[in-house]
């Protein structure tokens, strides 16, 4: 039964009130002078709640919650009502009430006196209303119902964090010494209470909870469900604060409560959560017909193999899926999560990835497998690009033009009332995609169905900030899949294994992949979500085998609780044997190697570990080959230089097939570690500086990666062969000695420790080259094991690197916990204190990203051109937009605010300026010469794209100084700095 229907048997709350507390105000615009009765806001409250738990929440959320009630989700579902009615209980208050003038004024009129706000002086704020009404409530269960203290904590702490913090127990405890400003004294003190009780009592025979108390005096409520119940009565209160869909006294003071609801919710159309059946094709035919497989293509093993390990899982939970690079690892888990999701009740997928370009890349993906999907025809999905910079990605961007919405209340009576269908039809198949219009901005937006994004969105998961709860409902309805598991260091994984943590407990299915995890890595994430510690598991015998299993492809599943099992695939069975061969580290001695080695064409690959030495090489290269045989690659382009190369390389190094335009004769590509992962190019020949081995392999991955032609035949004759050269290092010391940038950027340990690992395949060469995929597991455990073997000549040496490595690993750890989410506590036990001593907001800003990553704060900006007049304009260079607009050279007035395709074309070359300027003095410097370049005009709503962004200003040269450093930019190589 719907909220509507059970609306129209009661009588409303209304009707349940005497005179005064029907006179207790709620929301007030100072503009219109409209306002809104408590009693009022509460229907709107609990009627929203009841909507989004019948329509929006997904199954497993519901479920979660049901579990801890002796009538399951009947009693589950009369809280959340409840407890979304009561959650402004604490605006029944002196504390809150005094703000408005004559709306207090009424309220004393009918017998609730109180002081003025200026009276009240700074004690008001003892008593915020989400604490206040925690304090109203926990009151009236003990003293109405007979709960003890603790009992009630577990349930009032909802309404106590419904802004996005729940309070502390110092503040409780202050707030207890303040009971004027719950009630005030004197005669009137009464009249607040019987208020204060009416107003709950009302809504405990309204919303049916009355004859529930007794029953749920001894339920002890999962930490997980404090949790959700608080992000589900956040949202129906965002919802319900919206004047649009809601609007205040006495305009809307005619409607029934039942009329105004559902012209609210028709305006709002919220997409219900995919909800789909388990997929009855057998693992072939799911592969070929989610990912649009050629005829007489077959699904890979490790695909095979993780589907057939999905369905025999007692319940969905932990799957980690290595395998080598090209082997399908992302269509494996997304076919894992149509699974999972079938079987728990998720509705939707998250797919995590470690940078934003990766991201980017991703979305497509995620859109065309979407677009597969079995759904109800005229179903919708919300879709979501979740990084800073989304907005300029053109899928999105395409999304978000074409699900344009105004958020405002539709009678169902109303003439010709449209109901809102999104325009897309390009990706339209038997569902739609929508990037619906309420659900953007930096708390909602995660809550769409369907999101890619960095792995940031997820680590903020085990930040304690502000609106926690919100993070954790987007991500616990959901099935989470986590890329490139190898590439976060230990900063990051103390988050992510506290998150893992409280996904377990939540039984949020994960996917986990990773072409190159240490062992005892792998044996962290699975022990991390299986909760062992608090199941009674024996911990070491359980996950033994899976920190020593040697298998490769591997596939390790677990569900929280219960032991871990795990599977051996074998690989799709094309491998590659590649040659190794130590090269000195001297760029003219790599100048000559390369003329020799592509004198009958073909094309190398070039992997440096900074951009220093990516464009020293390419500067040498280029007066050996000429420019136009020389690509440059790396970090510090603008973002749409960024996204142009790497569609450049797709173009040019993809698969055979697809690639258009690959060069006959030499090229070289020279890169940083942009080219490691992420992208399917193929190159014939491979140089990379010394790195951890796992990276190494995946810059391997680059190497011979498809065949061309029998026996590689279609490459060069001397190319034929895979071969990698491995330079960045003094190679004829008694210890191999990296360069200063590598050790900086990896430390001398992990480049050590590769070094040791790859010694047998450097010294017999082509007798023992590196076969992959085979030797992929046996490198990266022998790089990473805590016993692994070294030279003799190098144990000083690495006594010495592992010292300060571990000092670095603890310190890193160390830090990272300060502001790490604790444990997931006892049942019972309330969220008091959950975020305290937390960072306030978090968001995927560089200062947020900067506390859930271990690096510097960085600094962005966006980068314009100043011609020689002193005007702006966005850079010349910049090709037309999909519908042939033109984006170089737009004028950007500086005394109003620039066209919207000016301002987007400007905001689409933001750049992350060097480790130069992170270095807190030289930042200071840098931001105040920035700040010069102010443009009041700019800074406005209406300027979105531009407001608030640190302006680079380039002259005609494309040449600029900043903070003591000479900048200089081109299209081809992207930022060159040197210090002046």
């Amino acid at each position: 039964m719907t909220t509507a229907r059970q609306g129209a048997a009661r009588s409303g709350l209304r009707a349940r009130l005497t005179g005064p507390a029907r006179t207790v105000w709620a929301k007030h615009d100072r503009d219109s002078d409209g306002w809104l009765p408590l009693w009022r806001h509460m229907e709107d409250g609990a009627a929203i709640a009841g909507l989004l738990w019948d329509t929006w929440l997904p199954a497993n959320v519901r479920a979660l919650i049901g579990s801890a009630f002796p009538d399951g989700q009947r009693d589950a579902r009369r809280l959340a009502v409840w407890l979304a009615g009561v959650h402004d209980i604490g605006k029944a208050t002196p504390a809150f009430a005094c703000q408005v003038d004559q709306l207090a004024d009424r309220m004393r009129d009918a017998g609730l006196e109180m002081r003025s706000a200026k009276a009240l002086g700074p004690d008001r704020r003892i008593a915020p209303h989400g604490l206040a009404g925690q304090a109203l409530l926990g009151e009236w269960l003990r003293e109405r119902h007979g709960w003890a203290v603790k009992q009630a904590g577990q349930f009032t702490v909802v309404v106590g964090g419904h802004h996005g913090v729940p309070p502390e127990p110092g503040q409780i405890a202050a707030l207890h010494k303040h009971g004027h400003l719950l009630r005030s004294p004197g005669p009137s003190r009464d009249v607040w209470r019987r208020v204060q009780g009416e107003l709950l009592d009302a809504c405990a025979e309204e919303y049916g909870v009355q004859d529930r108390l007794d029953a749920w005096r001894d339920v002890r409520l999962p930490q997980t469900a404090q949790v959700l119940l608080t992000s589900l009565v956040i949202v129906a209160d965002w919802i319900a604060s919206n004047a649009d869909l809601f609007p205040y006294f006495p305009q809307d003071a005619a409607r029934s409560g039942e009329e105004r609801v559902a012209a609210a919710w028709r305006g709002l159309d919220l997409p219900a959560p995919w909800s789909p059946d388990e997929p009855v094709e057998d693992a072939q035919q799911l592969i070929a017909s989610r990912f649009g497989l050629p005829e007489g293509a077959t699904a890979r093993p490790v695909q095979e193999a993780a589907v057939e390990l999905a369905r025999s899982m007692g319940e969905p939970g932990l799957m980690v899926i290595e395998a080598p690079m090209g082997e399908g690892k992302t269509e494996a888990a997304l076919a894992v999560a149509e699974i999972f999701a079938a079987r728990s009740g998720a509705g939707g997928v998250f797919f995590a990835l470690p940078t934003m370009a990766t991201g980017n890349a991703m979305f497509p993906r995620l859109l065309d497998w979407i677009a597969r999907l079995p759904s109800a025809r005229g179903a919708q999905h919300s879709v979501l690009l979740a990084h800073s910079k989304a907005a300029l990605n053109e899928d999105f961007a395409e999304l978000m033009r074409d699900s344009t919405q105004r958020i405002v209340a539709v009678d169902l009576d109303a003439p010709g009332a449209p109901h809102w269908r999104p325009r897309d039809t390009k990706h339209a198949a038997l569902a739609e995609l929508v990037a619906h219009s309420w659900l953007r901005g930096r708390k909602k937006a995660m809550l769409s169905s369907f999101v890619a994004g960095t792995i940031d969105q997820l680590l903020f998961a085990g930040l304690k900030s502000r609106h926690l709860a919100m993070r954790h409902l987007a991500v616990v309805g959901k099935v989470v899949v986590i890329d490139e598991a190898h590439a976060y260091d230990t900063y990051m994984s103390v988050y992510l294994d506290r998150v893992l943590a409280w996904l377990g407990a939540y039984r949020v299915p994960v996917v986990i992949l990773s072409a190159t995890l240490p062992a005892r890595r792998r044996r962290e994430l699975v022990e991390a979500y299986s909760g062992a510690e608090t199941q009674g598991i024996d911990v070491h015998l359980a996950f033994e085998e899976v920190a020593e299993a040697t298998a490769y492809p591997l596939l390790t599943a677990v569900s929280h609780g219960r032991p871990p099992v795990m599977r051996g695939p074998d690989a799709s069975g094309r491998g590659t044997n590649v040659v190794l061969e130590r090269v000195e580290d001297d760029v003219d001695v790599l100048v000559g190697r390369l003329a020799h080695e592509l004198e009958g064409g073909g094309c190398a690959l070039v992997v440096r570990n900074t951009v220093k030495r990516v464009l020293e090489t390419a500067k040498a290269l280029r007066s050996r080959f000429g420019d136009e045989h020389v690509t440059v690659a790396h970090s510090c382009f603008i973002d749409v230089d960024r996204a142009a190369k790497d569609a450049d390389l797709l173009k040019r190094f993809g698969p055979p097939g697809t690639a258009e335009g690959r060069p006959s004769g030499p090229h070289i590509v020279v890169a940083s570690q942009v080219a490691e992962q992420s992208l399917d190019v193929d190159f014939d020949l491979l140089v990379t500086d010394l790195c951890p081995v796992d990276l190494m392999l995946q810059r391997m991955g680059r190497l011979h990666r498809h065949q061309r032609g029998e026996g590689q035949q279609d490459r060069p004759e001397r190319l034929r062969r895979a071969r990698c050269l491995v330079t960045g290092a003094d190679w004829d010391a008694d210890v191999p000695t990296p360069v200063r940038g590598s050790v900086a950027v990896y430390g001398a340990y992990a480049l050590l420790r590769s070094a040791a690992a790859l010694v047998p395949h450097f010294e017999q060469g082509e007798e023992r080259p590196v076969r992959l995929p085979d030797d992929i597991s046996p490198l990266v455990q022998a790089a990473y094991a805590d016993d692994a073997d070294c030279p003799a000549e190098w144990a000083d040496a690495m006594v010495d690197a592992r010292d300060r490595h571990e000092q670095h690993r603890a310190d890193q750890a160390e830090r990272a916990a300060v502001f790490r989410l604790g444990k997931v506590g006892a049942a019972g036990r309330p969220l008091f204190g959950w975020v305290a001593a937390g960072v306030g907001d978090a968001d995927d800003t560089r200062a947020g990203r900067a506390q859930v990553r271990d690096s510097r704060e960085s600094l962005e900006v966006v980068v314009v051109q100043r011609r020689d007049d002193g005007t702006l304009a966005t850079v010349p260079w910049l090709a037309p937009d999909r519908d042939g607009n033109p984006l170089g050279g737009l004028d950007l007035p500086l005394d109003q605010v620039p066209t919207r395709q000016a301002a987007r074309a400007a905001a689409s070359c933001g750049l992350r300026l060097p480790i130069q300027f992170s270095y807190a003095e030289v930042m200071d410097r840098a931001i105040a010469e920035l700040e010069e370049l102010y443009v009041p005009a700019w800074q406005v709503k209406e300027s979105h794209w531009l407001s608030d962004q640190l302006i680079l200003a380039l002259d005609e040269d494309c040449q600029t100084r900043l903070a003591g450093f000479s900048l200089s930019y081109s299209e081809s190589d992207g930022l060159e700095v040197t210090r002046v």
